[in-house]
């Protein structure tokens, strides 16, 4: 059984503090790379480099058998309102063994606690078959999938098994949906407001398709695990010459959630319909995302990403509820998460098995209430540690 000393508490505490203080929205990692880069050297992690596109790959083990892989992103979103912040966002304030500010539960605790569980396997002097990869990834906030599809597909890292750091209140995750944005382009015809009837107006156009899609919404598949696909329009806008001419393009973006069993093809042709129904001049295309890393690289990506589920009886979920039980003392629910992570990537698209498991709540991500309790950083870090153990004894 893993345990940390106070010392290394406290040492785990400070370290997650100094990730929280110094922002990391994504593409802008490159300090807290630097900070991760530093500590994971500080704990005895010899091996630690960053890769093209910015992440921060550490390893522990003797070099080659099997690879176990913990995935933490080092990027956040943005504070949004400041004013809606009590503390600091990037104060890293402890009051009563709780540690706000933006990035502690998404997910610079698991980041901590992976580095920490590291060190631990390492004072132990614990042997491994095998080789434990501790993974800082970058833009996985409006991209996720992107730097692992990097890490496995161009730096020829290609682990056996990959557990998430995502939130989970140190329960386990074993899927969710997926997720494909789509940009839907309607063609009017432009002419002065005064005179409406002369042209062909673009929002109007839009307007039908948005409702078709409202009525489509709740036809959607439904999957026993987890649960209904989803769909949402999320922004609109629309070009005219002034805001007294009738515009002739009015385009919006739709957030379609995937169930499984539901895929990018069938997706888009649910609304090739709705438009064919409207016969309206319009056209539907997936998204794609282009961003530049703080390294430089440069990345683009369609907007799709598959649902993925694991069996709750896949010995990567059985040997995680265990070392959960023998380490923590309780059975583990195992369940789904509501939003999107890099299992998209690993498991969705891969194939590698993966799991999630986390300190801090799911319903604090992305809140001006962000926290973490410290005294669940550190039980992750302990079963981080016992569950390397036991996938690489």
């Amino acid at each position: 059984m893993f345990e940390l000393s106070s010392q290394d508490f406290q040492a785990m505490t400070a370290f997650l503090q100094d990730l929280v203080r110094t922002p990391s929205f994504s593409t802008q990692e490159g300090k807290v790379a630097a900070r991760l880069a530093k500590e994971m050297r500080r704990v005895g992690i010899s091996d630690v480099r960053v890769d093209r596109i910015g992440n921060v790959i550490g390893r522990i083990g003797a070099g080659g058998g099997k690879k176990l892989l913990f995935n933490g992103h080092m990027d956040t979103v943005g504070i949004s309102d400041p004013a809606a912040w009590q503390r600091d966002p990037f104060g890293g304030e402890i009051e009563k063994g709780m540690l706000y500010g933006r990035g502690s539960a998404d997910m610079k605790g698991a980041l901590a606690a992976m580095v920490y569980a590291a060190k631990m396997l390492l004072d132990a002097g614990v042997p491994l078959s095998g080789d434990l990869y501790v993974v800082g990834v970058v833009q996985e906030e409006p991209c996720e999938g992107l730097a692992m599809r990097t890490l496995v597909e161009q730096e020829g890292l290609k682990p056996t098994w990959v557990v998430l750091g995502e939130p989970t209140d140190l329960q386990i995750s074993r899927g969710h949906r997926g997720r494909i944005e789509m940009q839907v382009t309607v063609r009017g015809k432009a002419c002065h407001s005064s005179a409406p009837h002369r042209g062909e107006n673009a929002i109007y156009g839009a307007a039908r398709i948005i409702f078709g899609l409202e009525l489509l919404a709740d036809q959607l598949v439904e999957d026993r695990l987890l649960g209904r696909g989803s769909l949402a329009i999320t922004q609109i806008e629309s070009t005219a010459g002034s805001r007294n001419a009738v515009p002739d393009c009015c385009s919006f973006y739709i957030d379609r959630r995937l169930t499984l069993g539901e895929t990018e093809t069938k997706a888009l042709a649910e609304v090739q319909g709705v438009i064919l129904r409207e016969d309206l001049r319009a056209e539907v295309e997936i998204t794609e995302y282009r961003a530049t890393s703080y390294t430089g690289h440069e990345a683009n990506q369609r907007e799709y990403y598959p649902a993925w589920a694991m069996e709750e009886d896949h010995p990567l979920v059985q040997t995680a509820a265990r070392t959960v039980r023998k380490t923590l003392g309780y059975l583990p629910q195992i369940r789904e998460w509501a939003f999107s992570t890099d299992g998209v990537y690993t498991m969705g698209t891969a194939g590698i098995p993966t799991v999630g498991f986390g300190p801090g709540e799911e319903r604090y991500a992305h809140t001006a209430e962000e926290q973490i309790r410290l005294d669940d950083v550190a039980a992750a870090a302990r079963v981080y540690a016992q569950l390397a153990a036991d996938l690489l004894e």
